[in-house]
């Protein structure tokens, strides 16, 4: 008698001699295994148990399913010569990085399994993180613009808000954006299919997917991606979890002004939401532990700080909640500066990696001491066919970062070889003035070894800024000593973040600041700053015309 078997987990031809000796040295079993093909065809003598064929194939850390007559839920349709082909990928996720390595996957022939637990699909990023946020500071600015402007002629006025309109027209497009970026490929790409449930790991090469029903299904796999993504991390203050604070997550979509907004936190979704609810109409306090941006060139944090305090921020730096309560509708935190009472409270500590509930330790796949999944720049982890993207891992929590491991993991899943390099990787916080970053600071290169130079341009001194009557701020260029290679541009600037792609193109090419200062820039652009700049490494720029070359 034949049988054939899909044969999961197989990364190499080894792999499939792996299997064919394990079958074969079975009483009464003579198999043939393809590595390219994922198959096993046996020839087997009647009596011979299929369960004793499943379980030796196991023992050597792979999985068997019979595939005679009818397709199976792991078994790959595509025949074509692609990489890819053959292999089926499962996904744990649904983010902007499984949706990455979705695509590219199945481009290259795979069958995609994704896996969400969630209600719904597409991530922080769409969800609750980069789109609602922006369109909410959005609106907070264009407020503070009707509530104040630089001009002498130009009346200011209160503005008009009508928040719960604001927030529906909000979620209209955040829905929209969803459908477009999201469930749209679901629908248009037959390769890709979507399984509801809790994804936990069995073994190195199979899934246990449960259902909301209770229902247990498995799921074998050729190569598994991990893309689950993180969530509030909530700081273990006595009293807080009695409380109805906010996240990040209920803030942005918040249709209500609090008179007094205390935020707990100092990075960037504390900076960015203190300051829209600030411009909403809100009387904010930020409690930070160390400083503003305590991560970053201390000169962004004292300078965000300043920023905030110039219009009504209250700023309380080396400060924490020790404990938390709420009575009658109020928030009442102690600090170490005294007692706060506020009418919301929003608790913006960072972000923990939802990875707790995979049973990781099944596939023996490491994590550091924050339960992030430590990845190599191939984005794979300690197990050899498994890999990981996004905030889960050991990479910074960007959504363009989580998308880029996707696809580069995806390339690699499928026989590729590529890289993550993160040596040019920008990053933007979108207050007013915005803070954005590329490559080094000072104390990032010292850190390496590296000896630098670096120069400082204060606002006042780019036209853009003069002519708009914004120059709070600066731009900051790190060099490497001798050399004047660009390692990095520390900035803080309206605009930083249309600014600091160029420097990020500046980095990633090795120019030095004398290529950069040399280059063409048009008039009047905030982006001439970093021209500027890289010219006070020879020159006193105070010395030159407007647009002096």
């Amino acid at each position: 008698m034949q049988r054939t078997f899909a044969i999961t987990g197989m990364t190499c031809a080894h792999c499939a001699r792996t299997v064919e000796d394990a079958l074969n040295a079975l009483s009464g079993v003579r198999a043939e295994v393809s590595y390219g093909a994922r198959r096993a065809k046996i020839e087997l003598r009647d009596g011979v148990d299929q369960a004793a064929l499943i379980d030796a194939v196991r023992a050597k850390g792979y999985d068997a399913q019979p595939q005679d007559g009818e397709r199976h839920a792991t078994e790959s349709p595509f025949t074509t010569d692609n990489d890819g082909s053959g292999l089926h990928i499962a996904i744990i996720g649904s983010g902007s990085g499984a949706f990455a390595a979705a695509i590219r996957a199945s481009e290259s022939g795979a069958q995609v399994t994704m896996i969400e637990s969630g209600d719904i699909i597409g991530g922080t990023c769409v969800n609750v993180g980069c789109v609602p946020s922006k369109i909410q500071i959005r609106v907070a600015n264009l407020a503070q613009q009707q509530r104040h402007n630089p001009f002498d002629g130009l009346a200011d006025h209160a503005p008009a808000l009508d928040r719960p309109r604001i927030q529906a027209q909000q979620q209209a497009r955040v829905e929209a954006m969803r459908h477009d970026k999201y469930q749209k490929i679901l629908d248009d790409n037959a390769a890709i299919t979507m399984h509801r449930g809790h994804a936990r790991f069995e073994n190195a090469h199979s899934l246990i997917i449960e259902s909301r029903d209770g229902t247990q299904e498995r799921l074998s796999a050729d190569r598994i991606l991990i893309a689950t993504g993180a969530s509030p991390a909530i700081p273990p203050i006595p009293g807080l979890a009695d409380t109805p604070y906010w996240t990040s997550d209920e803030a942005v979509f918040s249709s209500d002004t609090p008179a007094h907004l205390i935020v707990i936190g100092s990075s960037v979704v504390t900076t960015e939401q203190a300051q829209a609810f600030r411009r909403l109409g809100s009387e904010v306090t930020v409690l930070a532990r160390s400083t503003l941006l305590s991560h970053e060139d201390p000169a962004l944090g004292a300078g965000l700080a300043d920023a905030f305090r110039a219009e009504g921020i209250a700023v309380c730096e080396h400060d924490h909640a020790s404990t938390v309560a709420f009575e009658n509708g109020q928030f009442i935190v102690n600090a170490n500066h005294g007692e706060l009472r506020g009418d919301r409270l929003l608790v913006a500590t960072g972000r923990t990696p939802n990875t707790r509930d995979l049973d990781l330790d099944n596939a023996g796949v490491e994590r550091d001491a924050h339960e992030a999944i430590v990845v190599d720049e191939h984005l794979r982890t300690s197990a050899e066919h498994i890999y990981a993207t996004g905030d889960c891992a050991t990479l910074p929590q960007f959504v363009y970062v989580a998308a880029a491991g996707g696809t580069r993991a995806a390339v690699n899943m499928t026989g590729g070889d590529a890289t993550l390099d993160l040596s040019a990787m920008p990053a933007v916080i979108f207050t007013e003035p915005q803070v954005a970053t590329v490559g080094l600071d000072e104390e990032q290169a010292r850190a390496r070894g590296v000896t630098t130079e670096s120069r400082v341009l204060d606002l006042e001194n780019v036209p853009r800024a003069l002519a708009n009557f914004e120059t709070r701020g600066f731009v900051k260029l790190v060099a490497e000593a001798g050399s004047h290679r660009l390692l990095g541009a520390q900035i803080l600037a309206p605009e930083a973040g249309e600014i600091v792609q160029t420097a990020v193109l500046a980095v990633d090419q090795g120019m030095t600041v004398e290529a950069l200062g040399n280059l063409l820039f048009p008039y009047l652009v905030h982006v001439e700053a970093l021209r500027l700049c890289a010219q006070t490494f020879t020159k006193d720029v105070e010395q030159l015309s407007c647009c002096a070359g």
